[in-house]
């Protein structure tokens, strides 16, 4: 069983910045649950973890499996409360298909830029059946830590893809582009299909004047009672979450 070096404890704790994720084409995922719901659908590099948790868990036993003391996964880790386990997989190449919009709901995600948020929103876009997210490059990277913990398995049936959004939107052609506003139809009384790309913008900035110049229908969660006073906008993640169970529940 290999050994574990300064230089790899040293490497594993250097995918959590995307510079290095990028220069190494690997990304980590801690903890027992992360682990065991990606485990069977990444390309394994190595999976670092304690005697005991080897022990408990042989349905994990791979030959890429090395015994790590806790001393030695604390500084791998990026968690506050390092986990018993850490796995280090291939960053996996994923192709678009330009007419996946045409037969199926696809989310276009415009420079979502907290870590937790994305990772959310992956996880509510597979638990509503959507495949594939695309992403504007200034967009969180989905194989950050933080994002991989909030997607709880969910990066593994999703997949994300970045790209310049506004020509990617006009060349896949979709029937019906939707974007999210402040200004747009009741999304309770609009007309919704099954198939086309929903845009979700920026936290602070909603859709940038590009993307929206894309949109076919603007769309509006509205609040209750309609003239009592809220906050300014619902956060990104929940404004994702409503957002597709309206169109789901139409289906």
């Amino acid at each position: 069983m290999e050994t574990i070096t300064n230089n790899i404890c040293r490497y594993v704790a250097s995918l959590d910045e995307r510079k290095h994720r990028r220069k190494e084409g690997a990304f980590k995922a801690e903890g027992t649950k992360c682990v065991l719901d990606t485990l069977p659908h990444f390309s394994l590099r190595a999976l670092y973890a304690t005697e005991e948790w080897l022990i408990e868990h042989p349905e994990a036993s791979t030959p890429l499996s090395v015994k790590a003391s806790r001393a030695d996964l604390r500084r791998m880790s990026s968690l506050t409360t390092p986990a018993d386990v850490i796995a280090v997989y291939d960053i996996p190449q994923r192709t678009l298909d330009p007419g996946c919009a045409s037969s199926a709901l696809v989310l276009a995600l415009d420079t979502i830029q907290d870590p937790g948020n994305l990772g959310t929103i992956i996880r509510v876009a597979d638990w509503y059946g959507i495949t594939d997210i695309i992403c504007s490059r200034e967009t969180a990277d989905c194989y950050s830590p933080k994002v991989i913990q909030a997607t709880m398995g969910s990066i593994s049936r999703v997949s994300v893809h970045y790209c310049d959004l506004p020509s990617t939107i006009q060349e896949m052609n979709p029937p019906h582009v939707y974007g999210t506003f402040l200004n747009g139809d009741d999304i309770d009384t609009a007309t919704l299909s099954d198939c086309g790309i929903i845009i979700i913008g920026n936290e602070g900035n909603g859709i940038s004047h590009l993307v929206a110049s894309t949109v076919t229908s603007r769309l509006t969660i509205p609040s209750f009672p309609p003239d009592r006073p809220t906050g300014e906008s619902l956060n990104a993640a929940i404004a994702t979450a409503i957002t597709i169970s309206k169109f789901r529940s139409k289906r």
